[in-house]
């Protein structure tokens, strides 16, 4: 997915991507029960949740349960992973088009996580708890965050390391299996964009939540408290304004100076030389150990809080409830809290939309909060007048925003972004999660959930209290996201008109996150225990489109795979040394073929084995796949015309791993003229770890 630039290309994979699936079930009510996906995407969205829904409605009966009301479908964030899959045309350009193969990965990963959790749904305990992360996460757009009213941002600003500017919570939801009382997975929600992983890298990754999840499940493996096949999700939150790369926005210059606050440029009044800086900043590995590192600031305090709840947390007991309803906010009138009326607009993307963020800077001319058309070559203006002009009440109903692209105005060769989002809540107990479509800032995220927290404990209040129970609970909301279509940003309406990055990005006007919310509320109702179930969805009507099978693409497939002369398919060209120090970096290299030819889901493109003992006999043990972080799978087409190309695995070895005898070993699979397709291997000589 990228910064998109159409120059940044994949060439390997650092960390396999994956799908984590959550049902939560009522016993007593098998229809009540909700499905809570975290991909490690980007975001999730349209076609995607169109294509799971269709897929588990051909599962046969038991899974006719999951429907639009009770699926939800998350990303993570990342910034890594590949692109083309999304439903609309604008995130589209920037990659060739629609990519149906990562599409069809997408789905078919996410149908067998369900298909999982389904299978192996039992009687169970839940329990949720909170924790401080440090060091994870920043505002990257503080002017915007300052425009707030000082009285509400005071009520955040607790401590010196803790000014309000960003959440520093993490909730965790703990899943208790009752038959032995092991702990079967967690699922938490905290905000920090996807982005450690910079412009320059070209490797697969599910950024610093993929590190997250992944050092998690490494921790449990052996433990006695945790059943085999733990689950951990690092959900998003309200990431909007947040950045991992904590030490801020630095001129790469040469000049040793920050960027402007008020704008993100340097010295040449640009955008292009600010870039935000991770904690290690200074390795030039693309962000990689600083992507480790935030991963690492979020799983160890996860994991203490983890330990902590094994003897002293707060039950989650009570109904099972969800709803979800598309909402048309192309020119949506409602009442604003104190009594006036408000308009959403068509979508539109303001200039500071082009500007990028100091995560990944946009190019040309256009910079942060001071982007219009009189701060901009003419040129644009000609530009987005030609691709559509707004009209003067579409500009006066996004007024503050100069409108660049007018996007939810256009519509061929099919829509560009979306009108109709998804509002989706679903509560189990006293715990209610807001499902966001888009990504809410740090105070619009809170405006949000306080607007939901008040109003479900009014819902509370009037309820049986859970049994055991001495007092009426009170209310634990969170907000996870972007989730199952991708609506930008969603800012507050002071962030809003000053007109940064995320300002610019909020689609629907400056009333966009009160119409989000006074949506919700109109909903929360069906979330009362005893509350009817929701109306389908087939009664309203209302449902966007599914772009999937009419999405343009100009991604060449891959026409054959050769060899140079005298090689074959798997044959080493660079071999390992015979010894090595553990932390230094061993590397094969080998006559390799395009790893599109066959995805291998659930299966790996490189391992390294171990040369062990079993039964009196050596034998080769794989101890490390493509998941590992610390194993990262490269490629490169060293000629168009032979077809050839070349495999390069590293495995940076760990402090941790076990001195002895090991070896690399290749998958792949070849494409001949024809189409056919043939696995493929090769495998390095020996060495040692010491």
């Amino acid at each position: 997915m990228g910064y998109a630039d159409p120059k940044q290309v994949g060439t390997g994979l650092r960390q396999r991507l994956y799908s984590r699936a959550f049902i939560v079930g009522d016993v007593d009510d098998p229809r009540s029960r909700f499905v809570y996906l975290v991909l490690d995407t980007q975001s999730g969205d349209t076609a995607v949740r169109y294509g799971i829904l269709q897929g588990l409605a051909e599962l046969g009966p038991s899974y006719e349960v999951y429907n639009q009301h009770n699926v939800a479908v998350t990303g993570t964030h990342s910034h890594a992973g590949p692109a083309g899959w999304l439903n609309y045309l604008l995130p589209q350009i920037t990659s060739k088009g629609f990519d149906s193969q990562g599409y069809r990965a997408i789905v078919d990963g996410a149908l067998l996580s369900i298909r999982r959790a389904h299978e192996s749904l039992q009687p169970g305990y839940l329990s949720v708890g909170t924790t401080k992360v440090r060091g994870a996460n920043i505002n990257r757009s503080l002017l915007a965050y300052l425009a707030n009213p000082e009285k509400e941002r005071a009520q955040y600003n607790v401590s010196a390391d803790d000014d309000g500017s960003v959440e520093k919570d993490l909730t965790l939801l703990k899943f208790q299996r009752a038959s032995d009382l092991r702990n079967i997975g967690v699922l938490t929600w905290f905000p920090t964009h996807g982005t450690s992983l910079l412009g320059n890298n070209t490797l697969v990754a599910g950024d610093n939540k993929g590190v997250a999840a992944y050092l998690f499940e490494k921790s449990v493996l052996g433990d006695a408290t945790a059943a085999d096949n733990f689950v951990a999700g690092f959900s998003q939150a309200n990431v909007g304004d947040t950045s991992p790369n904590i030490l801020g926005a630095w001129c790469e210059d040469g000049s040793g100076q920050m960027c402007s606050f008020e704008n993100s440029t340097c010295s040449d009044g640009k955008s292009q030389f600010c870039h935000a800086r991770g904690p290690f900043f200074r390795v030039q590995d693309n962000g990689a150990t600083s992507c480790f590192e935030v991963g690492k600031r979020q799983f160890e305090p996860a994991r203490t809080l983890y330990t902590q709840m094994q003897s002293l947390a707060e039950s989650v007991r009570g109904p099972v409830k969800a709803f979800h309803t598309f909402h048309n906010m192309s020119g949506f009138s409602f009442l604003l809290p104190n009594g006036s009326e408000a308009r959403t607009c068509p979508a539109a993307l303001g200039y500071s939309f082009a500007a990028g963020t100091s995560d990944g800077p946009g190019a040309f001319d256009f910079t942060q909060h001071s982007g219009n058309e009189s701060t901009t070559s003419p040129v644009w203006k000609v530009v987005s007048r030609l691709i559509k002009d707004a009209t003067p009440e579409q500009r006066a109903c996004h007024s503050p925003k100069p409108i660049l692209l007018d996007v939810g105005e256009l519509h061929s060769p099919y829509d560009w972004t979306p009108n109709v989002v998804d509002v989706q809540a679903f509560r189990v107990g006293q715990l209610v999660i807001i499902v966001s479509p888009g990504e809410a800032t740090t105070m619009a995220g809170r405006r949000w959930k306080n607007a939901v927290r008040g109003a479900s404990a009014a819902l509370l209040s009037t309820e049986p209290r859970p049994a055991g129970a001495t007092a009426t609970p009170s209310p634990v909301v969170v907000l996870g996201g972007p989730a199952n279509s991708y609506t930008h940003y969603i800012t507050t309406e002071e962030e809003y008109a000053v007109q940064r990055y995320e300002g610019a990005s909020t689609l629907y006007g400056p009333h966009t996150l009160a119409a989000y919310i006074n949506v919700t509320l109109s909903f929360l109702r069906y979330l009362g225990a005893g509350a009817p179930l929701p109306p389908p969805h087939e009664q309203v009507g209302l449902f966007p489109p599914d772009n999937s099978n009419q999405s343009l693409s100009f991604i060449p497939g891959v026409i054959r795979d050769g060899t140079p002369l005298w090689k074959r398919f798997g044959e080493v060209v660079a071999d390992v040394e015979r010894v090595y120090r553990k932390g230094q970096r061993v590397r094969a290299v080998f006559v390799g073929a395009n790893p599109r030819n066959n995805l291998r889901l659930e299966d790996t493109y490189a391992a390294v084995e171990r040369l062990s003992l079993l039964k009196g006999e050596q034998a080769w043990t794989r101890v490390r796949d493509d998941g590992d972080w610390s194993l990262v799978f490269h490629w490169r087409r060293t000629s168009e015309i032979m077809g050839s190309s070349e495999v390069e695995i590293v495995w940076e070895t760990e402090e941790s791993a076990v001195p002895g005898v090991y070896r690399i070993r290749y998958y792949g699979d070849a494409k001949s003229l024809g189409g056919d397709i043939t696995a493929i291997e090769g495998v390095s000589s020996a060495f040692s770890l010491i």
